[in-house]
């Protein structure tokens, strides 16, 4: 039989060592079932970030607690690199399939763990001190899992359904997420939102070691891949993966391609189109979270299904368009659907921000960025200060407009001979910290006073939410995702020899979801939180994607049609 390259090679389902390769269905859903469950594992937290910033971070103000358990989100994605490098070079050492399973078994037990952790209420700084390190064994174990899963199915699949196969595995986060959005759901109108939040939140990670269970028994029933069997039979393994890996120049060089030019920006629409909304519609849009979450679930439930649609489509006419073509359509429509989403999900705060803007008028130079991660500064020693505190608890967006030197702040409600101006106290005229505080409270009654005659909505109104509306432009978010994340793994795969592809697909996979995508509702909120304006945070995704466009469209191969199979070459 011919390959791609012409030359003679064993039939599609037979591998070079002669031993029949077990059923494509049986790897796919094996592979697939147990990375849903790591995903699943590994987005509890993003979904509970608002009930975690509580019960482990209250020692600070509350718009710094909520920035701070978004770091500790992060904090998982900080080190999966480094999981990616030592898993890795394990994968491309003794075999693709023990691998994995020694990730699930280290995944499964940290989320378990986080179940039984106590609060900052019973043991203080030590609870998030233990729980971000748990969030880093999470993150090092999902940075061996997805190399693993991707190149275990890529080596299965025949020659022109590799990006359909792999587009499976493609699914798993999305269907991870969704798994525990399901969980979150319906464990809050089981319990109500009261018990959810005092203890009920446990329950969807403890609940985790059945999940683990199940998983690594099917995982069990998998054989090797028979790619790295044959390499293991002809003795043509790599010795030194991770040297082979970036050591050399010219692998080192499709490393940088890889991250810069496709990776980095998937990352970001990922986590965009998934995650920023999220947090965008409970934190910014005043949507309730069960609210939230079930509109985030509709979405994912009608969009889920493109991954494979992309991945079989990359199949014909290539993967690299697909990808860029989301990327650059996510840097375009941004703003205009996130302005929608607004419009859509809180009607009243539209209203309010187009007939009385609000802005925050103030000498500059007594201005802080409104953030405290260790919670010493109350904000309270300058009158823009105590205004930005003021805002930053809101969550309104703002604009901030410098004033004179020696100014007093002031929050200004609406414009023109209309707008009503509310002058933040100078806590030097305070005698003491009481006086300071009856000042201080007197203040915000009156700015929340101004805000509520203006039309600002505390809560996003159920009976005005346009629930069809906000699902379509979710669903627009989620194809941008399926555009740019359906080919990733055939692109990947495809772009290393067998010797060393696990270790150098994995590094920068990891490190453009888990640095450029991990740190984006980071970096996102804490942008939104210094400039006031509720849009900015999607500048940073904006610029990511750009720049994957450009440097893909310039350096990045198509990968269409390579061979995966063990070559001469990778003898060594």
């Amino acid at each position: 039989m011919l390959d791609r390259t012409g030359e003679t090679g064993p039939p599609d389902n037979i591998p070079s060592s002669g031993t029949p390769r077990q059923s494509h269905v049986k790897v796919i859903a094996a592979s697939s079932l147990g990375t849903v469950f790591e995903w699943y594992d590994f987005y509890l937290y993003g979904l509970l970030a608002g009930v975690i910033s509580v019960q482990f971070f209250a020692g600070v103000d509350e718009t710094t607690g909520f920035i701070f358990a978004l770091a500790a989100f992060a904090a998982g994605f900080a080190v999966r690199p480094f999981g990616a490098l030592v898993f890795g070079r394990l994968g491309d050492l003794v075999g693709r399939k023990y691998t994995f399973l020694v990730t699930m078994a280290i995944m499964g037990l940290s989320t378990f763990a986080v179940g039984l952790l106590p609060s900052y209420a019973s043991i203080g700084v030590a609870a998030p001190v233990i729980l971000v390190t748990l969030r880093l064994l999470q993150g090092l174990a999902l940075g061996g899992e997805y190399g693993g899963a991707a190149t275990y199915v890529a080596e299965h699949a025949p020659p022109g359904k590799r990006g359909f196969y792999t587009s499976f595995i493609q699914t798993t986060a999305t269907f991870g997420l969704f798994a525990a959005l399901l969980v979150v759901i319906g464990l809050r109108t089981w319990l109500g939102e009261e018990a959810f939040a005092e203890w009920g939140w446990r329950l969807p990670f403890l609940g985790s070691i059945l999940l683990l269970g199940i998983s690594l028994w099917i995982r069990m029933q998998l054989e090797e891949s028979p790619v790295f069997a044959e390499m293991k039979a002809q003795g043509t393994t790599s010795k030194t993966p991770l040297r082979e890996a970036f050591g050399k120049r010219a692998n080192l060089k499709i490393v940088m391609v890889a991250l810069l030019g496709a990776v980095a920006g998937q990352a970001v629409v990922w986590y965009t189109g998934q995650f920023y909304a999220l947090f965008f519609l409970e934190r910014v849009l005043k949507v309730d979270g069960a609210t939230a979450n079930i509109l985030i679930a509709i979405a994912l439930v009608i969009g889920t299904p493109f991954f494979v649609f992309f991945g079989w489509l990359s199949d014909r006419i290539g993967r690299k368009k697909i990808i860029l073509t989301g990327c650059a359509l996510a840097a375009v429509l941004y703003f205009p659907l996130f302005a929608a989403l607004t419009q859509a999900a809180n009607p009243a705060l539209a209203e309010a921000q187009a007939r009385a803007p609000v802005t925050l008028v103030a000498d500059p130079a007594e201005c802080s960025v409104q953030f405290d991660p260790i919670g010493r500064n109350s904000f309270d020693t300058t009158s823009c200060d105590i205004a930005g505190a003021f805002m930053a608890r809101t969550g309104l967006g703002y604009n901030r407009v410098d004033g004179e030197a020696g100014l007093l702040a002031a929050i200004r409600v609406g414009a023109g001979e209309d707008a009503r101006e509310i002058v933040a106290p100078d806590p030097a005229d305070a005698r003491d910290a009481d006086s300071r505080a009856v000042a201080i409270n007197a203040f915000r009654s009156n700015a929340a006073e101004a805000l509520a005659q203006a039309g600002y909505p505390e809560r996003a109104d159920p009976a005005r939410i346009d629930r069809v509306a906000v699902v379509a432009i979710l669903t627009v978010l989620v194809l941008l995702v399926t555009m740019a994340y359906g080919p990733i793994a055939a692109l990947l795969v495809e772009l290393f020899p067998a010797r060393i592809r696990y270790s150098a697909m994995s590094l920068p996979y990891h490190i453009g979801n888990g640095w450029f995508g991990g740190f984006l509702p980071t970096v996102s909120f804490a942008i939104v939180a210094w400039t006031g304006n509720i849009y900015y945070g999607l500048w940073y995704p904006i610029a990511i994607a750009a720049l994957t466009v450009v440097v893909g469209g310039l350096f990045l191969p198509e990968t269409l049609g390579r061979d995966v199979d063990v070559k001469r070459g990778d003898a060594g």
